[in-house]
Order: structure tokens, then C-alpha cells, then sequence
């Protein structure tokens, strides 16, 4: 065996030598080392405690004026007067519904049209430019047009909604479907399989992973809208609470409102999460 220049383990291994006047990194800090579950979890809350406890603080100390910005704890118990006493749980409702069917026409509409782009060349021709085009134009401009369309009814808010999330869309599952090899069209193909049958069992199965990621984040997106879309007539909602407490200089009231967004937001996207390392566990190994 030729000498290798390092010490031989005692199962025959090579253990690598560190090398002169050079420091290793801490175990947490070596580059993309896995954290233990309950490592992330426990940095995660440590880090949210803290900035609430400084959040906390600064206002006890009148650093900012509550009337602006309220403590965390004013702003908890404000959730819960509007929860128990107020409209926030039925109004939050509402909101819930209202993304729910924006985001899966979204969906059912962006999908199979971005793969139409990417594997039909003169689709994706036709319509890229038209879909760049649109995606760049701001939703709060087109609320007037919405309403001229639509009227003041729930049809206005689903289609800011959706517009806020179906042209970023289309071009991310075209992007998807551009990024399974070309060898995986030609070897199914070869076997036999049908243009249906690739589409299906090959090019579906190999953007999935992708695919539902990109619908995590795109969902987070459409609650964005949420705002634009609930200001317009509306007398229900997460919106039509925070723009009716933002007259009445209610901070407490508004933050109420964004807090609850921003807990659904994160509790969908941790869901969603799991659910991505359930369905493909082999890429998260």
C-alpha cells in the first residue's frame, strides 16, 4: 500500500489531518452541517423570545411611543379582547377563504400551463413575453380596472388575489419543468412511453419536489395581496379590520391584525414544510 502521509484508523480508514496554524470551526458553525430538530427548534424560539423581550423593553422605557408602535404584550392582549369580544376569529375566517380559493384557481390554472410552455416550444414562445409583461405591472394600479370588470363583490378581491400569484407562478413551474434533464425525455421515448405517458410518469414526477416548494412560496405571496384586496369596498376580512382600526389611529388593533396574518403565514409554511420532508424524505437525508 503506498504511503499516504496520514495515520491509518483502526478499522484500515484515513483520518484526515488538520492542517498547521489552521482552526476549525465550531460544530454548530461548520458550513451546512444539519442542526438537530430540536437544535433549530430551540434557536428558532430562543431568537423570537429575544426580540420580543427587546420589543418589550424599548417600549417600557419609552424609547418608542406606543401609540405608534405598542408593546408586544398590549398587542397580545388586544388579540385576545378582538378574539373573545371583537370580530377577529369570524373576519380571519373569511380571509382564510378568500386566499384559499384565489391561490388553488392560481394553481389549477398555473401548472399545467407553465409545463405547456416548457415542453412545447411555440407555446412557451407565444406566451412568455405576454406573462413577463404582466407579472411586472402593479396590482394597486389595476384595482380600479378590477373594480370596473368586477363590481365591488368577492369576484374583485379573488382576482387581485390571483393576480397577485398566477403569473409568478406560470413562469416558476415552466422553470421546473426546464430543469428535468432532456435524457429523461429521450430514454422514455426510447421505451415506448407516449408524450402523455413522459408527461406524467417522467416529467410531473421528476419537477414535484420543486413544483410543491415554489406553491409554498407563492402562497405566501398571495397573502401579501391580502391588504390590496380587502380595501376595496369590503366589509370583512383581516383587511377591512386593519384599514377600519387605521382610521381610528387604533395601533393595537392594526398590529392585531398583521400579527394574526403573519401566525397563519408561518404556521401554513411550517406545515407545508413537513409536508415536502414527508413526500420527499430523500431529499432532506
Amino acid at each position: 500500500m503506498a504511503d499516504t502521509g496520514r495515520p491509518l484508523a483502526d478499522n484500515g480508514g484515513i483520518i484526515p489531518m488538520a492542517q498547521p496554524g489552521r482552526k476549525t470551526s465550531p460544530r454548530l458553525l461548520a458550513l451546512r452541517r444539519p442542526l438537530p430538530s430540536w437544535v433549530a427548534h430551540g434557536i428558532a424560539i430562543a431568537t423570537c423570545l429575544a426580540l420580543l423581550i427587546l420589543w418589550e423593553i424599548t417600549v417600557d422605557l419609552g424609547w418608542t411611543n406606543p401609540i405608534f408602535l405598542p408593546a408586544p404584550s398590549t398587542i397580545i392582549a388586544t388579540m385576545w379582547d378582538m378574539s373573545v369580544n371583537g370580530n377577529l376569529l369570524p373576519n380571519t375566517g373569511v380571509s382564510i377563504a378568500r386566499v384559499a380559493v384565489a391561490f388553488a384557481l392560481s394553481a389549477i390554472m398555473a401548472v399545467p400551463i407553465g409545463i405547456a410552455m416548457s415542453v412545447y416550444r411555440p407555446i412557451g414562445a407565444g406566451l412568455e413575453p405576454v406573462i413577463d409583461f404582466i407579472r411586472y405591472l402593479p396590482v394597486p394600479a389595476l384595482v380600479p380596472l378590477s373594480i370596473i370588470w368586477f363590481g365591488i363583490g368577492e369576484e374583485t378581491k379573488i382576482f387581485l388575489l390571483w393576480l397577485g400569484t398566477f403569473f409568478q407562478l406560470v413562469l416558476m413551474v415552466a422553470q421546473d419543468t426546464d430543469r428535468v434533464p432532456h435524457e429523461y425525455f429521450e430514454i422514455a421515448s426510447t421505451l415506448g412511453a407516449k408524450p402523455l405517458e413522459i408527461l406524467r410518469l417522467v416529467a410531473i414526477r421528476a419537477m414535484l419536489p420543486s413544483l410543491v416548494d415554489n406553491l409554498r412560496i407563492t402562497l405566501g405571496w398571495c397573502w401579501t395581496y391580502l391588504i390590496i384586496a380587502e380595501i376595496v369596498a369590503s366589509n370583512s376580512g383581516l383587511g377591512f379590520v386593519i384599514w377600519t382600526a387605521r382610521r381610528f389611529m387604533e395601533t393595537s388593533q392594526v398590529m392585531a391584525g398583521v400579527v394574526m396574518i403573519g401566525i397563519i403565514g408561518l404556521v401554513t409554511d411550517q406545515l407545508l414544510r413537513r409536508l415536502h420532508k414527508k413526500m420527499f424524505g430523500y431529499m432532506h437525508s
